[in-house]
C-alpha cells in the first residue's frame, strides 16, 4: 500500500526556524566578539547542514555553525601543470598561524563562554543548547583551494573549500557553500519541488528506523539530499506520490558510481571516502525507501 499523499505533504514541511536562528546568532555573536582570542584573523561564519540548506524537518535539532578561516589557506596543486607548480611553490609564503591554532582557540573561548560541557568531538565542537538556545555543533575549518591553474596576474582557477582535520588525524575537504547554491538552484529549476521532497525523504528516513528497516547512521541527510539532487528535474512533478516513484524508479535504473554530491565536486558514493557514501548504504537505503513505501500501514506514531 502506498504512502498516502496527505501523509507525505504533511512531511514536505519544513520544520521551525525560529529557535534555530536565535541559536545562530547567540553563537555567531559569541564569535565575532572584538575579546576573544583569535579576533584579528580573519574567519568567515555561515550555517551549513539542513537548517542552512532549508531542508529541516521537525525532529532536526542540531544547527550546524561553520567558522573558517580564511587569513590563510591550505591548499592542492596536483592539478597544475609543472610550470605552474614551480610559480605557486616560488610565490609561496608559509603562515605561522593555521588550522590547529585557530581551533584550540576557538574551542578554549567556546568553553569560556558556554561552560566546561562544550567539548571537541571527532569533527566539530559540541555547544550543548540551554533554555532558547538548541545543540549546536560548530565546525572548525581553514579555507581550502584546489587549484587547475596558476599565474602571477591573480588571474587563477580554482575551487574554494574548506578544510579540517579530525580529532584522529584524517583530512577532510567539502565545499559547503557550493552544496549550498546547488541546492538552492535544483529547488528553483524544480519549480520549488526538490527541497520539499528531501523533507519527505528524511521524515520517511526516521520512520524506516524506527521500524527498523535501516540502522542509525546508514542514511545521514547530507547523502539523501545527495542521492534526489541526482534525479533529473523532469522527474520533479506536482505529486509528491508521483515524484517518489518517479525518482525511486529512476535510483534503481542509474549507475550509482555516476552520481555526485550536491557540490558536484565529490562523487556520492566511494567506499572507504569520509565525504563519500560506501555502496552498501546506498543500497540498504534504497531498498528501505521501496519497503517502506510497499508495505505502508499507517504511522505507528507520530512521524514528524
Amino acid at each position: 500500500m502506498a504512502i498516502p499523499e496527505a501523509q507525505l505533504e504533511t512531511w514536505s514541511h519544513q520544520g521551525a526556524k525560529t529557535q534555530s536562528a536565535s541559536t545562530y546568532q547567540s553563537i555567531k555573536s559569541v564569535l565575532e566578539d572584538p575579546s576573544s582570542p583569535f579576533w584579528l584573523r580573519s574567519f568567515d561564519i555561515f550555517l551549513q547542514g539542513s537548517y542552512g540548506n532549508d531542508t529541516n524537518i521537525y525532529r532536526d535539532s542540531d544547527v550546524d555553525v561553520v567558522i573558517c578561516l580564511t587569513s590563510t589557506y591550505y591548499f592542492d596543486i596536483d592539478g597544475l601543470n609543472p610550470s605552474d607548480k614551480d610559480l605557486f611553490e616560488s610565490d609561496r609564503i608559509p603562515e605561522p598561524y593555521g588550522f590547529p591554532k585557530f581551533r584550540a582557540e576557538v574551542l578554549a573561548w567556546l568553553t569560556k563562554k558556554f561552560g566546561p560541557s562544550v567539548h571537541l568531538g571527532r569533527k566539530a565542537i559540541s555547544v550543548p543548547g540551554n533554555g532558547n538556545r538548541r545543540d549546536a555543533d560548530v565546525l572548525v575549518c581553514a579555507e581550502h583551494r584546489d587549484y587547475r591553474k596558476y599565474t602571477r596576474s591573480g588571474i587563477d582557477d580554482f575551487d574554494k573549500g574548506v578544510v579540517f582535520w579530525t580529532r584522529d588525524g584524517k583530512q577532510i575537504v567539502n565545499y559547503p557553500k557550493q552544496h549550498r547554491d546547488n541546492c538552492t538552484a535544483k529547488h528553483q529549476n524544480t519549480l520549488a519541488r526538490f527541497k520539499p521532497n528531501v523533507r519527505i525523504m528524511k521524515n520517511m528516513r526516521n520512520v524506516m528506523l524506527e521500524r527498523d528497516l535501516i540502522a542509525d547512521s546508514v542514511a545521514p541527510s547530507y547523502f539523501l539530499e545527495g542521492m534526489l539532487s541526482n534525479v533529473p528535474n523532469s522527474e520533479f512533478t506536482n505529486s509528491y506520490s508521483q515524484t517518489f516513484l518517479n525518482a525511486i524508479v529512476w535510483l534503481y535504473n542509474c549507475d550509482p558510481n555516476a552520481l555526485t554530491c550536491v557540490n558536484d565536486l565529490h562523487f556520492l558514493i566511494r567506499d572507504g571516502q569520509e565525504v563519500c557514501w560506501n555502496m552498501a548504504d546506498f543500497e540498504k537505503t534504497r531498498s528501505a525507501l521501496w519497503t517502506l513505501w510497499d508495505s505502508w500501514s499507517g504511522p505507528r506514531r507520530q512521524a514528524i
